[in-house]
């Protein structure tokens, strides 16, 4: 479960030892966007302490590295350095070709058969262009260990030469493409960044969007926004609730032999029993 997908920059490591405050789902200590071009390199020769100090500090969630983009002169010498730290995983950035993933492959095969884990690395994979998302598909489809994606409003937006709107009606075909894509392979589909970071009522809404899409979590870029992804992503006690009475229901009527029934006014069959179980195991998870 990924509700929250927290950034900071590799080349503030004060940044980063915050990260075992902000209660994230997964930590993302950022080579790319938030490491400025002449920080990158020095930033990379930090990283093995930097997860070392953080690891220290208390982080028992997911930590992962962003690298820099696959064409860029950065991404080799990135996972490298990433896989050689103890770290979870690796989010590569504006993914669009399964090939691109190769390189951190070899990694993966490589740390898991020196170093075993009770839960393998894995690949966060950014889908963040108008190439990436009509290759989403095929991404999630054929990368093996790609556990999650995520959507880049922002990227996708400049490629594609649209206008950004606080409803984002502009990018709901690509939002929606990005998550069918995640959940026709069984990965983690997480929704895109808001940038207005002071405007709460702005990422609640967006984050209702996107749960409602079928994303299960959310980019979040403060840990206040972090916060507030828990809050969106989490089922809240009366939707728990519901879900109880209603599978408690259902299961009580098969074993009558009924398929369909009325509950509360509202005609319950499988497919509606399943969306409340999978409110329960949310729960579980959240617990």
């Amino acid at each position: 479960m990924i509700r929250s997908l927290f950034f900071a920059p590799a080349n503030r490591p004060d940044l980063v030892l915050k990260f075992p405050r902000s209660g994230a789902d997964c930590c993302v200590i950022d080579l790319e966007d938030g490491t400025p071009p002449g920080e990158k390199r020095r930033a990379r020769e930090m990283l093995h302490d930097t997860v070392t100090q953080v690891r220290a500090a208390g982080l028992t969630g997911m930590l992962a590295v962003r690298a820099n983009v696959p064409d860029s002169e950065h991404y080799l010498a990135d996972l490298e350095v990433a896989f050689t730290a103890d770290v979870d995983g690796v989010v590569i950035p504006k993914l669009e070709t399964p090939e691109q993933a190769f390189p951190a492959l070899h990694w993966i095969r490589r740390r898991d058969a020196e170093a075993p884990r009770r839960q393998p690395r894995t690949l966060v994979g950014g889908i963040e262009s108008v190439r990436g998302v009509l290759n989403a598909v095929a991404l999630c489809r054929d990368i093996d260990a790609l556990g999650a994606v995520f959507f880049g409003a922002e990227d996708f937006a400049a490629d594609i030469g649209g206008r950004r709107t606080p409803r984002g009606d502009e990018v709901y075909a690509a939002r929606s493409m990005v998550v069918m894509a995640a959940k026709g392979a069984g990965r983690i589909a997480i929704d895109q960044a808001v940038i207005d970071i002071r405007n709460d009522d702005q990422f609640l809404a967006d984050a209702a969007r996107g749960r409602d899409l079928g994303y299960e979590g959310k980019i979040c870029v403060t840990p206040g926004q972090v916060k507030l992804a828990h809050r969106a992503f989490s089922p809240t006690a009366e939707e728990r609730d519901y879900a109880r009475r209603l599978v408690d229901t259902y299961e009580a009527a098969m074993a009558q032999g009924l398929g369909t029934i009325d509950f509360e006014g509202r005609m319950i069959d499988g497919p509606t029993l399943k969306r409340a179980q999978h409110v329960l195991a949310l729960s579980t998870q959240d617990a």
